[in-house]
């Protein structure tokens, strides 16, 4: 876990001395390992320098397994640094070839968690925009129509909880597009809670946004079988509040 004061991370080696970080697998076999992801975490190296995800994976294959050689992990799809929930790595050349053409192909069927503090116009919609990103700014900004540049964007949510303040949307994601959820929502009116880069009033107190990757379904790439995997809530009041009754 990483804690940032206003936009600033504390590096995540820090962070895992001070708590004695432990990595949660979700799914391990042969040809795949799947793991919940922390707020502040990048899933692949970026200019930060901070040891990312994947890297992360290596060394628990290598410890776990007793490896004396390189370790190979494959990244398959990302999630946003301050995103939490389930993320997708390959063990083998053949899985990861073959799980980068499903996401292509949109054979993953992936669902978001999502707290707003403004309700959404409807409890059930579809939402079609079309996204274009600023390299500059790392943001992506919506419209109604299609323009020059951008990209098709649709997802569905439903309301599926409400506390005295926030809502709790269900987030089924058709396309996968940059900043798709966070844009979109904002687009309109009910930005995520502490996502100031697109319109939340105030942060979180450990830098992350409330958007949660719940779940992940798909055909096995190499035994065929399906798979559905759901990640752990992150360890937050707020969050707890909305966990489903067991």
């Amino acid at each position: 876990m990483s804690e940032a004061h206003g936009s600033t991370y504390v590096p995540l080696n820090i962070f895992k001395r001070i708590l004695n970080y432990k990595m949660t697998v979700l799914y391990e076999d042969n040809h795949l390992i799947i793991v919940n992801k922390a707020p502040g975490e990048i899933v692949q190296g970026d200019k930060t320098g901070d040891e990312p995800l994947s890297e992360m994976v290596k060394t628990f294959l290598k410890e776990k397994y007793h490896k004396p050689g390189n370790v190979f992990c494959g990244v398959t799809h990302r999630l946003d640094r301050p995103t939490s929930g389930v993320v997708v790595f390959a063990k083998t050349s053949k899985s990861l070839t073959r799980l980068n053409d499903m996401f292509r192909k949109g054979e993953v069927k992936k669902i978001y968690w999502a707290i707003v503090k403004n309700r959404p116009p409807a409890d059930e919609d579809t939402l079609t925009h079309y996204l274009i990103k600023n390299e500059k700014t790392n943001k992506s900004a919506a419209f109604d129509t299609e323009k020059p540049h951008t990209k098709k964007a649709v997802l569905h949510y439903r309301q599926i909880a409400a506390s005295t303040n926030y809502f709790l949307l269900e987030i089924d994601l058709e396309t996968g597009r940059h900043h798709q959820i966070r844009c979109q929502l904002a687009k309109i009116g009910s930005p995520l809670k502490g996502d100031l880069k697109y319109g939340a009033e105030r942060s979180n107190p450990d830098g992350s946004i409330s958007l949660h990757a719940r779940a992940i379904s798909f055909i096995h790439p190499v035994s065929k079988e399906p798979i559905s995997i759901t990640a752990p809530l992150p360890e937050d009041a707020l969050w707890r509040a909305f966990e489903p009754s067991k």
